[in-house]
């Protein structure tokens, strides 16, 4: 069994705690969003329990990805700092009936495994994290943006000539 993958209940119950850096590059899911598959996530994941019992994990990650500006289309280093609480069923009966319970909209409800990659929560969390629009806060380069910004002419410009000429 792999070290990442986790019995989740076992490890909420036992108030868990992992720690560690992965590469983008070992995150295909989130490379393929990205501009290059250079940097690293810092993640952890804190298991428990909320008031009412129920299992939960507390997953966090941060670091730096590249992506590319929409307006300019360069890359970008993007800035990573998610957090999340997903608490677990038992199936997905159990699973509906919590987030019922909960009425949460910050907390997700997931069906639970006893055999778990918390590789791919982690990837789940940082995909989650990023931007659906990535743009640079100032572009470093517009002289694109600016060649393609020419002054529009109304298409009935040409037409404002023979508003006053009368046909023979």
């Amino acid at each position: 069994m792999s070290a990442f993958v986790i019995d989740a209940f076992e490890f909420c119950r036992n108030n868990g705690v992992r720690e560690g850096q992965t590469r983008v590059a070992d995150m295909p899911r989130l490379a393929a969003d990205c501009a290059d598959n250079s940097g690293e996530i810092r993640w952890s994941i804190e298991g428990g329990q909320t008031r009412q019992g129920y299992p939960s994990m507390t997953l966090s990650v941060a670091g730096t990805v590249q992506l590319v500006c929409q307006r300019c289309l360069q890359p970008f280093g993007h800035e990573l700092d998610s957090s999340t609480m997903l608490v677990l069923g038992k199936d997905d009966e159990e699973a509906d009936q919590i987030e019922e319970i909960l009425d949460d909209e910050s907390i997700d409800v997931i069906v639970g495994s006893h055999a778990t990659d918390i590789r791919d929560l982690l990837e789940d969390e940082a995909l989650l994290a990023l931007p659906q629009a990535p743009k640079h806060d100032v572009c470093p380069d517009t002289q694109l943006l600016d060649s393609l910004k020419t002054e529009k002419v109304s298409p009935f410009a040409s037409l404002k000539g023979l508003g006053g000429q009368k046909p023979e």
